[in-house]
């Protein structure tokens, strides 16, 4: 990730505020199961990196709204690029929980 990358995405916390007030959001989580199952955010819907793919089944309305983290937001960048060229129009990478400053759900 790009240093421009990385200063985009680093307010989790502002960005977690747009997800609770857009209707029809989903946030993702992408880390793997073990991690998410250590804490994740509230509302979040763990879907693994390495099973990004399956978005398109779980989301048939490609613009629906994605809101993309990892823990570091390195995995994160790469799941928002692979799910705009699955077709998805309106991804964002919100990027890592470590800097995440809200309730954790385990």
């Amino acid at each position: 990730m790009s240093l421009f990358g990385f200063f985009r995405n680093s307010d989790i916390n502002r960005s977690i505020e747009e997800f609770l007030s857009t209707p029809d959001g989903v946030l993702l989580d992408v880390r793997t199961p073990e991690e998410y199952n250590e804490g994740h955010i509230p509302k979040s819907v763990n879907l693994p990196l390495h099973n990004i793919y399956r978005a398109e089944e779980l989301f048939e309305n490609k613009s629906t709204p994605l809101f993309v983290y990892c823990r570091s937001g390195a995995r994160s960048a790469q799941a928002a690029a692979e799910l705009k060229d699955l077709g998805f129009s309106n991804v964002k990478d919100i990027g890592g929980i470590s800097a995440y400053k809200g309730k954790v759900e385990y």
